[in-house]
């Protein structure tokens, strides 16, 4: 049988002997040449505390790969950092991050013909981006998660973490909290390597992707510093090789089962809203057909179990100590919510993987609650629609008393006008809250709004207010509101000709968003609207304004 290697483009026959010349310069043997060349992705960076150890950890899948008769190739991937960049203008790189990572991945593994690719990442972004890098490449990969962080300790022995510090600064704001204790916060929050300790979307997407096969078992829940992830990235180095040789790609792994089986564990763990664009743009590259009914259909059969931050009371490490991600997924596969036969980057199957794993429930505990006992009957995370949102807006009701409100509109162009008034305290009780032009194309960038929300719930008006924006929110965000509005404002959608005092509902339990107008009223006001100029000029945003899609279908970039 002939050897169908890709690396063999680059590497094989007499006419390639210039391109075998400049690999012995970097270390390549004539042995090399023979075997796969794999691709080591390493998001590394200093930028961030969730990517600052991933280094090592390439170091381990490096060795991994020569140990299972592999040739790696380490480069480098950007990131960038949601938390650090939240609240101000740098947030509008952030979805854009996902775009230039997947890009970046495709150019140097499809540039080299890389027979297969394993991507080490930590923060929101890169879990998201590699995914579709490998779907859309559809070489063997691999993906490893950097870890969770482990928790910061309060002043009274409580759990921190970077949500904690958001909303000390709305506690602040509202005299309830000295600077003084602030500060103290802010010291706690953050005690060293890995991605934010709760269920956000850091957390939420590598739990996604060990669901769907496209990571070692237990990769979501091993915490940062540990040896044990660093004895996982190893042998996700050796297993790599052997799906190369079993000629098994990301395309046979990511399937309608397989996305379900994502979906389900993100509800079943009160996941971020962000899974809904992130896993729709996983299907998009994948070629697979996904849409927004797809979430809808498998939330209504859902319950959310997990108490798990921001919704709940414990962080990923409270997770681990119970089991992990793999006692989740048996729990859910005992209760015949999970396609057992998805095939997996380990060579078997879900239900081969998780044979000899007791179920979360095998043993006392209160991190995740029973099937008859769950924190929310159904999907914590809800598809609306209605006059405001035609094709469709997300909400997360993880946690929260009261899933419905009517109020009066409060309208902002952007995040910084309505964090201005915040500040001011001149948002109350029964107010919705509008924030557009944050979409897409309008922010451009579709900004997340953890700053906001944060600041609300640290004035107390977490449960007394709602909130829509055609903008993002984080994985930390929870009280009432709605994100992923669509068409979003820039695109001539309903929330663009909102006014201040028009009175909105939004109801979780009816799944609508809607604002209390007639047709003809609501159609007078758009035919009146003219868009804005772009808020981009030039650079990455203008590239990425002009080429991104709806958030409806996953804002990914044609």
């Amino acid at each position: 049988m002939a050897d169908e290697r890709t690396s063999l483009i680059t590497t094989g026959g007499p006419g390639r002997a210039p391109n075998r010349a400049m690999l012995r310069a970097v270390g390549f043997v004539d042995e090399d040449f023979n075997r796969p060349i794999i691709g080591v992705a390493s998001l590394y960076s200093e930028i961030t505390p969730c990517n600052s150890h991933l280094d090592r950890l390439a170091r381990k899948a490096i060795e991994g790969i020569r140990t299972g008769g592999g040739v790696p190739q380490i480069f480098g991937a950007p990131t960038a950092s949601d938390g650090i960049m939240m609240g101000h203008q740098g947030m509008r790189y952030s979805l854009v991050s996902r775009e230039v990572i997947a890009d970046s991945i495709e150019v140097v593994c499809a540039g080299m013909n890389h027979d297969g690719v394993l991507a080490v990442g930590g923060c929101d972004k890169n879990m998201p981006g590699c995914l579709m890098a490998m779907a859309r490449m559809n070489i063997p990969g691999i993906f490893v998660y950097g870890g969770s962080i482990l928790p910061g300790v309060g002043e009274h022995g409580e759990s921190l973490d970077i949500v904690s510090i958001f909303e000390a600064v709305g506690r602040q704001q509202a005299g309830k909290l000295s600077e003084a204790g602030v500060h103290k916060i802010e010291c706690e929050s953050c005690p060293g390597a890995g991605s934010c300790g709760g269920m956000y979307t850091a957390n939420t997407m590598s739990s996604a992707i060990e669901a769907m096969g496209m990571s070692l078992p237990y990769d979501a829940s091993y915490p940062a510093v540990s040896s044990a992830k660093e004895r996982e990235t190893f042998v996700a180095g050796q297993a790599l090789v052997a799906l190369i040789k079993a000629n098994i790609r990301p395309r046979d792994i990511i399937t309608r089962k397989s996305l379900e089986n994502a979906y389900t564990l993100v509800l079943a763990l009160g996941g971020s809203t962000n899974a809904v664009l992130h896993l729709m743009a996983i299907a998009r590259e994948a070629r697979v057909e996904w849409t927004l009914a797809d979430f809808d259909r498998l939330g209504a059969r859902m319950p959310h179990l997990a108490d798990l931050k921001p919704g709940g009371k414990y962080v990923m490490f409270d997770l681990h100590k119970v089991g992990g991600t793999p006692a989740v997924l048996r729990a859910l596969l005992d209760q015949g919510l999970l396609h057992g036969d998805c095939i997996t980057v380990t060579g078997k199957t879900l239900a081969e993987n998780l044979a000899n794993v007791p179920s979360v429930y095998s043993k006392p505990q209160d991190v995740v609650h029973p099937f008859d006992k769950p924190m929310h009957a159904s999907g914590h995370i809800v598809i609306l629609h209605g006059n405001i949102a035609p094709e469709g807006a997300v909400a997360k009701v993880a946690g929260l008393k009261t899933v419905t409100i009517t109020g009066p509109a409060k309208v902002f162009d952007g995040e910084e006008a309505c964090a201005k008034a915040i500040a001011e305290r001149k948002i109350q009780a029964g107010d919705v809250v509008v924030i557009r032009g944050e979409g897409p194309v309008g922010g451009p960038g579709m900004r997340e709004m953890l700053a906001v929300t944060a600041a609300l719930v640290g004035q107390g008006l977490g449960e007394s207010i709602g909130l829509i924006t055609d903008g993002r929110f984080s994985g930390g965000t929870h009280g009432l509101v709605v994100g992923h509005v669509s068409p979003e404002a820039y695109k001539a959608g309903p929330i663009g000709v909102l006014k201040d005092g028009d009175i909105i509902t939004i109801d979780a339990d009816a799944k609508r968003l809607d604002v209390h107008l007639s047709p003809a009223e609501l159609q007078a006001r758009l035919k009146d609207w003219k868009a804005p100029p772009l808020k981009a000029s030039a650079g990455v945003l203008l590239k990425y304004a002009r080429t991104v899609g709806s958030a409806s279908e996953g804002a990914i970039t044609c």
